[in-house]
Parts: C-alpha cells; sequence; structure tokens
C-alpha cells in the first residue's frame, strides 16, 4: 500500500498536495513526441520508457524511474509512451523488447538500457547521462525533520516529516520521524493509527521499528505513577528495584534519556539478573527506539559494555 494515503489518502489535503510530476513525468503520443521528448531534450536530458500495459517488466521499472527522476530534482525529465497505443515511435526506433529507455539530449538519442534495472543501476544511468546529482529536497527535508526532532521542535520535524511523504508516499525514513513526532506530542492514537496495514517488510525498516519501539515504550509508561513518585520510593529504598525500572520507563516518556538510562544502569550494576536481566533488555529496547545515532543511546551502550565486561 502507498504509505502516504495513511496520512494524506483523505479529505482535502491529498488533492491540494504539489507535485513535481506534472513538470518532471508525463505521457506522450506520436503526435506529441516531438514537443514531450525531441525539443525538450535541448534543455534539459529526457528518458523515454517505452511500455506496455501487459508487460510484468515493464511495471516493476516504472515506478523505480519515476523516483529516480524525482530524486534528481528537475536535472533529467521522464516521459512514457506506451507502445501498443502509439507504435509508430518505438518501430522507427527499432524497440524490440520492453521495457526499453532512450535517454535523448539536444534531440537524439544518447543512451538507454533495457529490462527492469534496480534502483542503485537506474540512479547511476541518470547520473550518466544529466552528470552528478546533489541530495534531493527530500533528503535535505529528513536531514532538516531529523534536527529539529532531536531539538524537541516536533510540531516542525512533523510539517517537515509531512511534507516529504506528500512528495515521496513511500518514505519510511519519514513516515518514522512522523510517528516518533506524534508519540512526542503524546498523540499516540494517531501515531499507532500510522502503523496500520504496513507490510511485513516494511515494518522491518529501521525507521518503522524504531518508531514503533518508541510508541510501545509510551503506551507502557502510561500505566506508570508519577515520575516524583517513583523517585521518592527509589529514594528510601535504593534496592527497590521495580520502582526504579518503572521511573526509567516514566523518565524515557517525557523525553529524559540520560536520565532513564541512568537508572537501568543502575539497576545493572546492583543487580544484573534481577527479574530474568530486566534492566539490561529494557536499555536494548531504548536504545533501538533513540536509535543509533542517539547521544544517550551512544553513551548507555558505553556504560553498559563497562558494566557487562568488566
Amino acid at each position: 500500500m502507498s504509505l502516504g494515503n495513511l496520512i494524506f489518502g483523505k479529505g482535502k489535503a491529498a488533492a491540494a498536495a504539489p507535485t513535481p510530476d506534472s513538470d518532471w513525468i508525463k505521457d506522450t503520443t506520436t503526435q506529441g513526441f516531438r514537443a514531450d521528448v525531441l525539443e525538450a531534450s535541448r534543455t534539459v536530458p529526457v528518458l523515454v520508457d517505452f511500455w506496455a500495459p501487459w508487460c510484468g517488466p515493464c511495471k516493476q521499472l516504472t515506478p523505480v524511474l519515476e523516483k529516480a527522476v524525482r530524486a534528481a530534482r528537475g536535472a533529467v525529465r521522464l516521459v512514457k509512451m506506451n507502445i501498443d497505443d502509439h507504435p509508430q515511435i518505438p518501430g522507427q526506433l527499432g524497440i524490440q523488447s520492453i521495457p526499453a529507455v532512450i535517454a535523448f539530449k539536444n534531440g537524439q538519442p544518447l543512451d538507454g538500457f533495457m529490462g527492469a534495472l534496480p534502483e542503485s543501476q537506474v540512479a547511476a544511468f541518470i547520473e550518466r547521462v544529466a552528470g552528478p546529482v546533489g541530495p534531493s529536497d527530500a533528503d535535505q527535508a529528513l536531514e532538516a525533520a531529523a534536527e529539529a526532532l532531536v531539538a524537541k521542535d516536533y510540531a516542525g520535524a512533523a510539517s517537515l516529516y509531512s511534507t516529504v511523504l506528500q512528495v515521496d508516499p513511500d518514505s519510511l525514513a519519514a513516515l518514522g520521524g512522523l510517528i516518533r513526532c506524534f508519540v512526542a506530542l503524546g498523540e499516540l492514537a494517531q501515531a499507532r493509527g500510522l502503523l496500520v496495514g504496513l507490510s511485513p517488510a516494511q515494518e522491518k525498516d529501521p525507521a518503522i521499528s524504531s518508531a514503533r519501539a518508541a510508541l510501545e515504550l509510551a503506551e507502557q509508561a502510561e500505566s506508570l505513577g508519577q515520575p516524583a513518585d517513583l523517585a521518592r520510593r527509589v529514594e528510601r529504598d535504593p534496592n527497590d528495584h521495580g520502582s526504579r525500572f518503572d521511573l526509567a520507563v516514566a523518565l524515557n516518556a517525557r523525553g529524559d534519556r540520560a536520565g532513564a538510562a541512568e537508572q537501568l544502569l543502575e539497576i545493572v550494576r546492583r543487580d544484573r539478573s534481577w527479574n530474568e536481566e530486566a534492566a539490561r533488555k529494557q536499555l536494548v529496547v531504548f536504545f533501538e527506539a533513540w536509535g543509533p545515532k542517539d547521544p544517550a543511546a551512544i553513551k548507555g551502550r558505553q556504560r553498559l559494555s563497562s558494566l557487562l565486561f568488566a
């Protein structure tokens, strides 16, 4: 399923979502070929995707081509031609097998390939035709969103992730980031809703599995007491590992990752085997939810390693 439909599939927002496809990707006819391909290629390279509705590999290649062209941000355009409806041009070009892609530049065929190539090879082909392509607008937005998320600007990060999903509805990085924003804002039902309907392969993506872990931790924290009450219990009895464990989960839910890790590390230090190594296991869950680059995760892993292997 298209991930963007989870967010933009209802109401007017879906119809209003901006898209560059009308400029970068289009279908053509025999009559339109000269303007859409030959003339247009004098300003920017044009890839022509020759396909047919009955062609299985075509259905695999076309989405890959479209994604790569969007990522090129206007450095190249994609024009699609159905050879069943418009056989004259592919006949003149000697197209005998599909899918076939021909790149045109300055009104002339420049390069091409046949068959459903993987995304990496399609990207390399486009770079060969159009030159190196810098980071896409979506990549830059994802980077800015990640920075906003670290800075706890959850509304700003959510807006950026949503923008990426309008342009690239299948971006798991953006979907995972948006789920994290909803979790941080306490909108757990909305976060849970974004996970509905994902395929098993999508579920295994690191961005999604990490976001799910963050959501489950937040849901777990809802049933716990206030951190202040839990902290008083721990102060009265430092060996009350159950209250200390709950305190760690509650602190994490409120964004205090360093404090949450500290409480679990203290349990490991005092009694590593408590509750079948629950503190160590919970730390691993935290680290997955926080992500490998999070400072609290990095420091926590180092300290846990020191405790376990000292």
